[in-house]
């Protein structure tokens, strides 16, 4: 009975292992190929579940393949020694895995998008759609999660708002919303703060502070230092495909370390609890 028991609760994508309590992410001898070139090399990585993380690094560094690869939407090469397990789980069924978390980025998906007001472009987040089209069955606890998304990122009065007149700023709260309609465990941010202005971005990076506060685990990805909140502790450091540092933040964000993984000189600025860089 135990054991039809643990069957039925994978099959429906619940967790149940205590593996699967304690971590969010286990990579262990992961190499990806893009094409003909090898993009990720060598990666092992384990961040806790609720665990507040940033990766940072150049352009070309593989931050998007290694979000990719832990998003499941590609797939590493297949060698002795090579894990890719999430929540505990080596398999998942990507549908049952958006549940677990969510996926930030920086464009809402399909030109239908535009013509859809705020609030149903959250809930096509529960089909990854860009709108609601004719064939999808709406229930009433998806519009109430829906709500429930918008209320926790102060972005209720964008529910009536067609997604085509909304600025930028406006649209990536869109954008974490339709992640936030599952209630995951965990995000993945990757470059939130891309084509926003300065007051877009401190509106961004409060909402991510809420959310962080009220205990969603955030995986932020970035290369600029100012997205890196003052509740993110450890700091993982990419660069040509390796991880080149993983630690606290006090021991990697400095002038020598960020230099080198730039390869250019870097200052860097305080703010109270905030950092900035030129």
């Amino acid at each position: 009975m135990a054991e039809q028991t643990r069957t039925a609760k994978a099959t429906t994508g619940e967790l149940t292992t205590p593996e699967s309590e304690a971590n969010f992410l286990d990579l262990r001898q992961v190499n990806v190929a893009r094409g003909d070139r090898v993009v990720l090399q060598d990666v092992n990585l384990q961040i806790r579940a609720g665990e507040h993380v940033a990766i940072l690094g150049p352009n070309g560094c593989g931050k998007s393949t290694l979000i990719l690869t832990i998003n499941c939407q590609i797939y590493p090469i297949v060698q002795p020694g090579m894990r890719v397990r999430i929540f505990g789980r080596d398999r998942w069924d990507v549908t049952q895995l958006r549940k677990h978390f969510g996926v930030v980025g920086s464009d809402l998906p399909g030109e239908r998008t535009a013509v859809t007001t705020g609030l149903d472009a959250v809930i096509a987040g529960f089909f990854s759609a860009s709108t609601l089209w004719p064939n999808l069955i709406v229930t009433v606890e998806m519009r109430e999660r829906a709500a429930e998304a918008l209320e926790r990122i102060e972005a209720t009065h964008l529910s009536n708002q067609l997604v085509g007149t909304m600025s930028a700023g406006e649209k990536r709260r869109i954008v974490i919303a339709r992640a936030l309609v599952h209630r995951p465990r965990q995000l993945l941010l990757d470059e939130p703060s891309n084509a926003l202005d300065l007051a877009a971005q401190r509106e961004l990076r409060q909402t991510m502070r809420r959310l962080a506060n009220e205990g969603t685990g955030l995986v932020l990805v970035t290369h600029h230092l100012g997205d890196i909140l003052p509740e993110i502790d450890r700091i993982i450091l990419m660069r040509d495909g390796r991880i080149v540092g993983d630690g606290p933040r006090a021991e990697l964000l400095t002038e020598a370390r960020l230099s080198e993984l730039f390869r250019t000189p870097v200052r860097i600025g305080r703010d109270e609890e905030w950092l900035h860089s030129w």
